[in-house]
């Protein structure tokens, strides 16, 4: 069936859900989902072609199917990017990222603050085949810049961070990363493109988490790289196809139909997250509130900036533990307050519709060293909070039936 050509400068929320792969004969209006492992070619020399990548078509569903070209697409045009290229999970998509762009003797600079597995990943995995890795302040520009060696080839942050939403400059580091003769890849998971576009402030790579608020429900695995064609082909793509660290389709196609809520869903749940920050920084027995959306946070002014003036859904607060504060003091507090809702779940998956609630030193970032964890500033009264579209007195109820039987 021939499909409709979308007109030139669409709006974001037409755009997701609107693009996808032309339609099939049947003409149906939501985007079908193919659930095939190969494709029957007309005769074996366009098989050959085709194999070879010098003919467009699909073939075998490890690196091509219709229904993960509709999500490529479609979150290509969110982010502003050429393309994009879908993974089995967040975590994959950067391990293709790193796999495409490095070798040994590499070096990397990373935000100290980012997802404990990430600094797992370049400190651990690749580490052990000579790509080094400096972690740095998350937020000071200097310390990237006193970072870059001859060899850098990778600047890498994610914004707002996990789980102390700390924001970085986009732009700025973009320059560093540009001076040097390196790449700027973001994190775009807590934010989705509905609320940033690190592409325009200068980022080459934008990775995503589908698993987070692109999907919206807890429902399915999935990661992303969005960046220029040239990157996708030639540096991710014979990655995938060699290793295989492929996207479902019946994944692709969830996250394709999350796509199509996206800005409904994160400007309601931004504004439920910033009424429960406001109500946690008024409470006696917290300490201190993380959220980008506060003036009192530190980068708030950059974060409305770059965030389209919203703050994120992620609210992240330490419980007090007395003072001088006591890790043990804090860690049990913080279990309380968290075994104490009724209403939160209890799992460290974030951008459900459902409110989350988690511990991240010892779930997130229980696999990293209690020196790491303090280098990011997670300490164990530490709560993060994924607020979702409960009505927000309820969660406030929730979150205060822990607070105020605190001892």
């Amino acid at each position: 069936m021939t499909k409709k050509q979308l007109p030139d400068h669409l709006h974001l929320d037409t755009l997701a859900v609107r693009t996808a792969v032309d339609k099939s004969q049947y003409g149906e209006n939501s985007e079908a989902l193919y659930l095939t492992s190969s494709f029957i070619q007309p005769d074996a020399a366009t098989a050959a072609r085709r194999f070879a990548g010098e003919e467009e078509g699909y073939t075998y569903s490890r690196f091509s199917n219709p229904t993960v070209t509709s999500m490529e697409q479609r979150l290509a045009k969110l982010e502003g990017t050429e393309a994009c290229i879908g993974t089995s999970s967040g975590m994959a998509a950067i391990m293709l990222m790193c796999m495409g762009l490095l070798k040994a003797g590499d070096h990397v600079i990373c935000s100290q603050s980012v997802f404990g597995s990430t600094i797992r990943l370049l400190a651990g995995e690749f580490g052990k085949f000579g790509v080094q890795s400096t972690f740095v302040s998350q937020t000071d520009v200097a310390q990237w810049q006193a970072a870059v060696q001859p060899n850098t080839r990778l600047l890498f942050a994610e914004t707002p961070t996990n789980p102390l939403t700390e924001v970085c400059d986009i732009q700025a580091l973009a320059d560093v990363a540009h001076a040097a003769g390196a790449l700027l890849a973001v994190d775009n998971c807590f934010c989705s493109p509905a609320l940033q576009q690190p592409v325009k402030l200068g980022a080459d790579i934008v990775i995503h988490s589908g698993t987070k608020y692109l999907d919206g429900q807890g429902r399915v695995i999935a990661g992303a790289l969005c960046s220029t064609k040239k990157l996708i082909d030639e540096k991710f793509m014979p990655v995938m196809r060699s290793c295989g660290l492929t996207l479902s389709a019946f994944n692709a196609w969830v996250v394709l139909k999350g796509m199509e809520t996206l800005s409904i869903r994160m400007r309601a749940q931004s504004d439920n997250a910033l009424a429960l920050a406001t109500w946690l920084e008024a409470q006696p027995q917290v300490g201190r509130v993380y959220y980008p959306g506060l003036q009192s946070h530190p980068q708030h002014a950059l974060a409305m900036q770059q965030q389209s003036g919203v703050g994120g859904a992620v609210v992240s607060f330490d419980v007090k533990a007395g003072d001088p504060a006591d890790p043990v003091v804090a860690r049990k507090n913080a279990f309380h307050v968290i075994d104490s809702t009724q209403v939160c779940s209890i799992t460290s998956n974030l951008g459900d519709t459902k409110t989350t609630i988690t511990h991240p030193a010892s779930t997130s970032h229980g696999r990293i060293t209690e020196a790491q964890r303090q280098a990011a500033g997670i300490g164990q009264g530490l709560i993060r909070v994924a607020v979702g579209l409960e009505n927000i007195e309820d969660l406030k109820a929730d979150l205060a039936r822990g607070l105020d039987t605190l001892t």
